[in-house]
């Protein structure tokens, strides 16, 4: 089901993408309020919620790699040998 998902928000422009992170983000601290003041019927929604972010997250950063020149690109791998060391 994940990869379905995956797929759907590869359709997506980047301001329907932006559009779809704030309203997940929205929807997920109201049910982490709900779940603190008097619980949610299924917690396990939180995880997916959760999941739903993170593959958004992943979308819009694989977007903006793809946009990067490769000089951005190049710089960026210098960068990350250093944190490495």
């Amino acid at each position: 089901m994940a990869t379905n998902k995956f797929i759907e928000l590869q359709g997506l422009s980047d301001e329907d993408l932006q559009n779809e992170i704030n309203i997940r983000e929205a929807e997920y601290k109201q049910m982490k309020f709900d779940h603190a003041v008097r619980g949610l019927e299924n917690p396990l929604k939180l995880r997916e919620e959760r999941k739903d972010l993170a593959r958004l997250y992943t979308e819009k950063r694989a977007r903006e790699l793809k946009s990067m020149t490769p000089e951005q690109l190049a710089k960026r791998s210098k960068l990350v040998r250093r944190r490495r060391k």
